[in-house]
């Protein structure tokens, strides 16, 4: 037991120091860089986002900052409220088929198009559900290599190739599947599927990107890339707060500040209304080690945290002809061993501040909707670790050869006590650091045998989870990348998919994530929690468990912004 408080006392004293060499060299950085605000008498909510922006084109809104920056900008047919419920949005309501194949849409007939000079007289016209057909074609476009373009497999395809899907009447459309898909309203959600108008493709071509027209609450007015980005309200914005038509901002500015260090003073020296992640660089100083926000904190800021749709895992390689003859992670009962291994709970606490929830109950996250919570997963069992060791002929870990875990520096500390925890047990664990587009590809060619992965729900479905464990994803291509591969579970998928009834399918879903944990082609780390951090004069901030940022509620207490400053 002391050995394992050491490790983590020594890990945190490391991260500590790591925090307060930065302070020093930000503050002296800071001293000498002048602030500029070109929006100081507007209402602005001001944040950053280290991992800069690509595109502003919804097509390409593949990674988080990327999507935060669109969805100011863009609405799709519905949207996913807090609860990660369908809500209407350009459509007004729809009706499914009873066969689950055939999606009817009505449209409000009151939403405009951003003004902009691709229009006669620079004036945004009226969306109509031609738009829907043009925009949901485009993201299909083999020319733009969408990676969003998986969307839209599920949807047929008419004679000449185009999609099924028509827009009899400018408020009326229709999507045809080829096969019922359940989880086809909350595809139709992603930013992937935003509404764009052809007359700004026709226009702009490749520079759609730095160029947007959509219909979101807000409207592009600035961007120079790696620097900042500025967005102005929408005046004529469809959606209204009681008889307040919104978004009640006047703008947003992002910054592009790669490092979080300096970020965060900007933040707590008031540069910045908004913190939208935590960095093991100032969590200390942020955080408690229950993960409570510090006392000295308290009056300023607001910490806004939920469970977020991440499962964090180690993932072990099955199956291929490239692995060596004695690979020990061939065997579930290593693999079972190695989940038992190390405790979970003492993790989270010294490595994250208790940030995330220990993943006891198999790969599924927590606030998944309708997906109940699985018993029997994994917890620290050090003894049954052993047995099953010994049971698989490596008693005490006699035997074993070297086990290569590929992970990334900002998980290096994390795979660091896991190799300490497993070391007590005899399984040798080396680690090898590298960037994270090296171990992408790496992952996707099979190349690291054992990984640090994490999986971000794309849409709030179990599938979306489980469709990494489905034997057609073993390709380079898909999510399958343990090359997991299992009859009885492909069985289960392929029923769960032609099921429409809500609760069937989660009963189905339960089974296959059983068969999962058994199996164990995953270590299972966390499921992790979304943690933003605003001042006091910011309103309305929210979240869900898909960590989307949605602006257009928030609003600045301009009188508690003059008394903090």
């Amino acid at each position: 037991m002391a050995e394992r408080h050491d490790f983590c006392f020594l890990m945190c004293m490391k991260r500590s120091w790591f925090f307060f060499a930065g302070l020093v060299s930000v503050l002296l950085m800071h001293a000498c860089t002048p602030h500029y605000d070109a929006e100081e008498d507007m209402t602005v909510l001001r944040y950053n986002e280290d991992q800069n922006i690509t595109s502003l084109d919804p097509v390409y809104a593949r990674n988080q900052a990327n999507i935060w920056g669109v969805t100011q900008l863009y609405n799709s047919l519905v949207e996913l409220d807090e609860e990660l419920r369908v809500q209407p949005a350009i459509a007004r309501s729809w009706d499914i088929s009873d066969d689950g194949l055939v999606y009817t849409f009505i449209l409000r007939d009151d939403v405009y198009f951003h003004d902009d000079e691709c229009f006669p007289d620079n004036k945004g016209r009226r969306v109509v559900a031609d738009d829907f057909v043009f925009s949901l074609n485009r993201l299909t476009d083999p020319s733009l290599n969408a990676p969003g373009a998986w969307v839209m497999n599920q949807v047929g395809r008419k004679p000449d190739g185009m999609l099924d899907i028509v827009a009899p009447e400018d408020t009326l459309l229709k999507i045809r599947l080829d096969s019922p898909f359940p989880a086809m309203l909350s595809l139709l959600s992603m930013q992937y599927c935003a509404v764009v108008p052809e007359e700004a493709i026709s226009l702009y071509g490749r520079n759609f990107r730095r160029n947007p027209v959509g219909t979101g609450p807000f409207r592009f007015a600035y961007w120079k890339e790696g620097v900042k980005l500025v967005y102005r309200r929408n005046e004529e914005y469809f959606e209204f707060d009681g008889d307040q038509r919104l978004p009640y901002l006047d703008a947003v500015s992002i910054r592009f500040i790669q490092d979080r260090q300096t970020a965060f003073l900007e933040f707590i020296q008031g540069n910045f209304d908004l913190l939208t992640r935590i960095d093991p660089s100032y969590q200390d100083e942020l955080l408690t080690p229950d993960g409570q926000l510090q006392p000295r904190y308290e009056d300023k800021l607001e910490m806004i945290t939920m469970p977020f749709l991440n499962s964090e895992y180690l993932g072990m390689v099955m199956n291929e002809d490239k692995l060596p003859d004695d690979w020990p992670l061939r065997y579930k009962k290593v693999r079972q061993a190695i989940n038992y291994g190390f405790d979970r709970v003492k993790m989270l606490r010294f490595m994250r501040n208790n940030i995330g929830t220990p993943a006891h109950s198999g790969f599924v996250p927590i606030g998944i909707p309708g997906f109940t919570e699985n018993t029997g997963g994994y917890h620290y069992d050090p003894d049954k670790a052993r047995q099953l060791l010994a049971d698989a002929g490596y008693p005490a870990g006699e035997g074993l050869p070297v086990i290569t875990l590929h992970t990334t520096q900002a998980y290096q500390d994390i795979a660091q006590y896991i190799q300490f925890e497993l070391s007590r047990l005899g399984i040798p664990l080396d680690i090898d650091v590298m960037p994270p587009a090296t171990l992408r590809e790496m992952m996707a060619n099979a190349d690291a045998p054992f990984f640090r992965g994490s999986w971000i729900a794309d849409y709030p479905d179990a599938e979306n989870y489980l469709a990494l464990f489905h034997s057609a994803n073993k390709t380079p291509a898909g999510p399958n990348y343990t090359r997991f591969h299992n009859e009885t579970f492909d069985y289960f998928y392929d029923q769960a998919l032609s099921e429409t009834e809500d609760s069937l399918r989660y009963a189905i879903y339960h089974k296959m994530d059983s068969l999962i944990i058994r199996e164990a082609p995953k270590v299972f780390l966390y499921y992790d929690q979304s943690m933003r951090f605003v001042h006091a004069h910011v309103e309305n901030m929210t979240n869900n468990p898909l960590n989307h940022l949605v602006l257009k509620r928030v609003k600045i207490d301009q009188h508690k912004m003059s008394v903090q400053k």
